[in-house]
């Protein structure tokens, strides 16, 4: 048996969750289809294998959060913290995401073909985030490491508090965070561009990115700084 479906709307999600955290992990059942998730919250947490898990519909709070090497696809719109903590693999959502997208991300990649929310990136720490649209304000907020690629909008105070994680926009930005600043693209910048997009099958030239990144002045405390930055 390569395939099974849950259907949500006759058996409960800890259901779900209980086989994709166990019985997944021999091997033997590859994907996973989810029926009428109706925003449960929650749904595919914790994967810890290789499994490949389809969400038909909107999911609420958390899906895909603390994925460790699982696929994870939500053909429809996700709640806050959607990819939440990944470790690894790759969580796509084929709608639009709330606040806090990929919030904490150690590795692996979120696609998100539409706009998302507030803080988008939220204390990112080594993984990658592709936005086919906008992001909302205090997005990628003390981003410590991964990379972000954002092809619409950006709101306010983007970056605010930068540490080494590397953000590109393709366009406007309502403003930039305390300590980001907009660089030059470079030839690996271009690269890095290119290679996300590609691995999210969105087109779009790379040239028309935008670098940020951080001035790093905020590694340490300035006492004469006077609380102006």
């Amino acid at each position: 048996m390569d395939s099974l479906n849950f259907d949500l709307a006759t058996t409960p999600l800890r259901d779900l969750n209980q086989f994709l955290h166990h019985e997944a992990k021999t091997g033997q059942v590859k994907q996973v289809t989810v029926l009428n998730p109706d925003g449960a919250h929650n749904i595919a947490v914790g994967l810890d294998c290789p499994v490949a898990v389809e969400v038909q519909g909107h999911a609420g709070y958390y899906a895909g959060g603390m994925n460790k090497t699982a696929t994870v696809t939500i053909f429809g719109s996700a709640g806050t913290g959607v990819a939440e903590n990944m470790m690894s693999g790759t969580v796509h959502v084929k709608g639009f995401a709330s606040n806090s997208a990929g919030a904490s991300a150690h590795g692996g990649l979120l696609v998100i073909d539409g706009d998302a929310g507030l803080r988008c990136g939220i204390s990112l720490k080594g993984g990658d985030i592709v936005v086919g649209g906008s992001v909302g304000s205090f997005s990628a907020f003390m981003a410590q490491a991964g990379r972000m690629v954002i092809c619409g909008d950006a709101g306010d105070a983007l970056g605010d508090s930068l540490y080494e994680a590397v953000l590109y926009v393709r366009g406007s930005i309502k403003s930039l965070g305390a300590d980001a600043q907009v660089e030059p693209m470079s030839g690996g910048d271009l690269a890095v561009v290119a290679d996300l997009l590609s691995r999210a099958g969105i087109s779009h030239d790379p040239a028309e990115f935008k670098r940020i990144a951080s001035r790093r002045e905020l590694y340490h405390w300035n006492a004469d700084a006077n609380q102006e930055y």
